[in-house]
């Protein structure tokens, strides 16, 4: 992983959205599979507000590196997780009375200020305050307000800024609304929407924050968006390498036979690491600078390459399933649509058993 890239994504970010908005980058899930500890290492110089996650450990994790910075839980917590939320100063998302009761009683038990997100559903439909029921649970809210509780802002996510439309100018006019029928925010709170797509493509709707993710790890965030400098590289070691005759046959259910006289290179990564299984057959890596298909399923632990004609390979060579070597580049993308899935699936597939290098210089 490019530290350099990474960086340059948030930076993109910046600029578009200006220098007043604040920038809460996404790290939830192990920041997209890369490694949170490594991302906010090189987040921290560039000064983001705070960052955002979706449960409560991975708030507790934040917190266990010595980031003091706000860190917002944006996915509601089960029952039993709000006395931790509390003593973590985390700010969580509350998406029903129900949610803003339970966090009260915790902040009470704890004697300390317990932070909270009013999240408003406009559309997307998976959890939030809905939007065209704001008569119905504003009442029981606002009597839940105050000491203990600490109103830290109200926020929704677009369900379709990766796409061009009209429905992020809906969703948007849907929280105005909202908010208008809300009491007035403390100055402190902030207002926020925007996901990696909508800051890129509707910077009039940045509000006071914007909540970046798959931009800032190289993915490509939607149709007629600039795309972000690659983050990622999947890469592993050649283990073995076999001279097949027609008809010789690799990997489970002998789904590929050699045609003729082939090169086979085995390489060590499977499923288990998270390569697609999906790649069987159909997908591709690089080697030597040049471009090999993956032959047979793919493995638990291994995946075979025909590597006829492609001279000078050893055991010991790298082989990149996503990435650059050379001339040659793999996509995210293009791996994403052979594995018929989308970029994030990708990242965040990747196991704890693929080792994240990250490096300092702009390769990737």
């Amino acid at each position: 992983m490019s530290i350099r890239a990474f960086q340059q994504n948030f930076l993109s970010i910046r600029g578009a959205v200006g220098e007043e908005v604040r920038i809460i980058p996404m790290v939830k899930a192990d920041a997209y599979g890369l490694g949170m500890a490594e991302a906010i290492g090189a987040l921290e110089p560039l000064g983001p507000w705070g960052y955002g996650v979706a449960a409560v450990e991975e708030g507790i994790r934040i917190r266990a590196l010595g980031i003091s910075k706000p860190v917002l839980v944006l996915s509601p917590l089960p029952p039993g997780s709000y006395g931790e939320a509390v003593r973590g100063d985390l700010s969580v998302c509350v998406s029903d009375p129900v949610a803003l009761r339970g966090l009260r009683d915790a902040a009470e038990t704890a004697g300390h200020p317990g932070g909270f997100q009013l999240e408003v559903d406009t559309g997307m439909g998976r959890a939030g305050l809905p939007w065209n029921q704001v008569q119905s649970w504003v009442p029981a809210v606002t009597a839940l307000m105050g000491e203990p509780l600490r109103w830290d802002g109200c926020y929704t996510h677009f369900h379709s800024a990766d796409s061009p439309g009209d429905a992020t100018a809906t969703q948007w006019g849907r929280l105005q609304e909202t908010l208008a029928l809300l009491p007035p925010m403390p100055g402190h709170a902030i207002l926020h929407a925007c996901n990696s797509p909508g800051a890129m493509r509707h910077p009039e709707f940045a509000a006071d924050a914007v909540r970046p993710g798959i931009f800032l790890y190289g993915g490509v965030a939607g149709a007629e968006i600039p795309p972000p400098v690659p983050v990622a590289a999947l890469r592993a070691r050649v283990t073995f390498i076999r001279d097949a005759r027609r008809g010789d046959t690799v990997g489970y259910g002998a789904t590929y036979a050699a045609e003729g006289t082939e090169r086979w290179a085995t390489v060590g990564i499977g499923y288990g690491d998270g390569l697609p299984r999906l790649l069987g057959n159909r997908g591709n890596a690089l080697l030597k600078g040049r471009r090999v298909p993956v032959i047979g399923r793919i493995s638990m632990d291994a995946t075979v390459l025909n590597i006829t004609g492609v001279d000078g390979v050893e055991v010991g060579d790298v082989a990149t399933f996503f990435g650059r070597d050379g001339e040659g580049e793999i996509s995210l993308e293009e791996v994403a649509t052979l594995a018929q899935t989308i970029n994030y699936e990708i990242l965040t597939d990747l196991t704890p058993r693929a080792p994240r290098i990250w490096t300092a210089d702009g390769g990737y």
